[in-house]
């Protein structure tokens, strides 16, 4: 794989050209900032920007003006979140994007792989059976190991989750790993008409079942369907507790990215560190 040419390919169709869904509009404002509005509340910020050393100031202030103003008419979330890939322009944009105010999160790994270089047999321990996510009993399985998973995030994802299976189903393959009546294990992936690019999302897996393989299976399993679908790559922001396993499988990684998160302060606050109450939680993880 040549990693050079992916990335292009990858900054071209998923961040440049990134496209409208269900509860979702794009923007692409005068700095040649991309953003994404979660207009159910869902996940906000900026995709992509195409800035340098003398425009970056100015791109900055205009995103945190924009977003201010429609978090507090009720148009967007009061927390949006700016992803800088370490291969963005000006090299010190998280620099200042720390001094406009913005908090960064932790940092993960674009990874990336050839959908058809990837297992597709799915192995589970015994006892353990998959069931694709196809309705709100489905969903709230998911966010249930989410919450377990990551601590966090369980309406917003039960949001996203009913308005994308509702309004374009053909766009998620979703699914969970059960023990007996018990999920244990969730991961779903988004399949964007258009693009070559299939994103793997939410994998996570709750504590006590960690390290039996069924995260593993449940990549396995995504990338059966992804291939089936006539994806060429599988991409995924991995955490450094899934990168280890993902590398081993054939990901390779082609970036990093760090999530820059501004927090709308509330109308009347009177210092900067009062906030506005939160809008959504969780980013796409």
């Amino acid at each position: 794989m040549d990693s050079d040419a992916v990335r292009a390919m990858f900054d071209a169709q998923m961040r440049r050209g990134v496209r409208e869904g269900p509860g979702v509009r794009v923007e692409h404002d005068p700095y040649g900032v991309v953003r994404q509005i979660g207009t159910d509340g869902g996940w906000s910020g900026v995709i992509w920007s195409g800035l340098d050393a003398d425009t970056a100031d100015a791109a900055i202030a205009a995103q945190v003006r924009y977003f201010t103003e429609a978090a507090r008419t009720g148009a967007a979330p009061s927390e949006f979140e700016w992803k800088v890939y370490s291969h963005d322009a000006p090299a010190d944009l998280g620099q200042r994007l720390l001094a406009a105010g913005f908090t960064p999160e932790p940092e993960e790994t674009l990874l990336v792989a050839p959908v058809r270089e990837l297992p597709s047999a799915v192995g589970l321990p015994d006892g353990v059976r998959l069931r694709p996510v196809t309705d709100e009993a489905g969903v709230e399985l998911m966010a249930a190991v989410h919450d377990r998973a990551f601590g966090a995030g369980r309406l917003r994802l039960r949001t996203e989750l009913l308005a994308q299976l509702a309004a374009a189903p053909d766009t998620l393959a979703a699914v969970v790993a059960m023990a007996g009546d018990v999920p244990v294990c969730a991961a779903r992936m988004d399949l964007l008409p258009g693009t070559e690019f299939a994103g793997l999302w939410g994998g996570g897996t709750v504590p006590e079942w960690r390290g039996r393989g069924i995260y593993k299976a449940l990549i396995a399993y995504r990338a059966r369907i992804a291939a089936e679908r006539g994806y060429r790559y599988l991409q995924v922001d991995a955490s450094s507790q899934s990168s280890p396993i993902l590398r081993r499988l054939g990901f390779v990684a082609l970036s990093t990215t760090t999530p820059y998160v501004y927090v709308v302060p509330a109308p009347d606050a009177r210092t900067p560190e009062a906030r506005a109450p939160e809008g959504g939680g969780g980013g796409r993880a």
